[in-house]
């Protein structure tokens, strides 16, 4: 693997790559992920406003990937009993003048339709539609299998400049690999 670390390295560089994270995800390494981009972008002049959105973007891509991914890894804290921690892949790229957040993790093969169905519909909206759609989800409350207000993908799909894009890999007959982006 080391052998071929300068043509990795490279291939992210070609793809406008400037930060990725593989592994574990916990609150505190977000927070020191979310810090390190903010540095990262200042240096580069990017407005506040730019800054604000890819960290949001950051944030909820991340929330899903806490909240949903079927990737675990056990740690124990302090004389606890162990606990899983969830993990996927991060991703934060600039190329063609935009920021792109992208994240992908494992989730089970049963939640794919219901969730390809969402991202489509939200896909397919224009910026007044997904509002007034933002406002009907928010009366109606999470949905049974939501860990969340179920308002994330929909709050991206505003924020970004591009319609969202996702796609579902299969691993075996149980997990596939959700990828998800969107563009500042």
């Amino acid at each position: 693997m080391i052998e071929h670390l300068y043509e990795f390295k490279e291939y992210l560089h070609s793809k406008g790559i400037f930060f990725s994270f593989h592994g574990p995800l916990s609150q505190e390494i977000m927070v020191e992920i979310g810090d390190s981009l903010r540095k990262r972008m200042k240096l580069e002049e990017a407005s506040n406003s730019t800054i604000l959105k890819v960290f949001s973007m950051l944030v909820e891509q991340s929330q899903n990937i806490l909240h949903y991914s079927s990737e675990t890894t056990p740690i124990k804290v302090e004389s606890k009993e162990p606990s899983l921690i969830k993990g996927g892949l991060i991703v934060v790229g600039y190329q063609d003048g935009e920021y792109f957040v992208v994240c992908g993790n494992q989730i089970k093969n049963t939640r794919i339709k219901g969730l390809e169905s969402k991202l489509k519909k939200i896909q397919s909206m224009n910026r007044e539609e997904l509002k007034a759609y933002y406002k009907e989800q928010r009366k109606l409350g999470p949905d049974a299998d939501s860990k969340g207000a179920g308002l994330g993908f929909i709050e991206m799909a505003r924020k970004s400049s591009r319609p969202i894009e996702f796609y579902f890999q299969t691993i075996d007959e149980e997990h596939s690999y959700f990828s998800f982006k969107t563009v500042i």
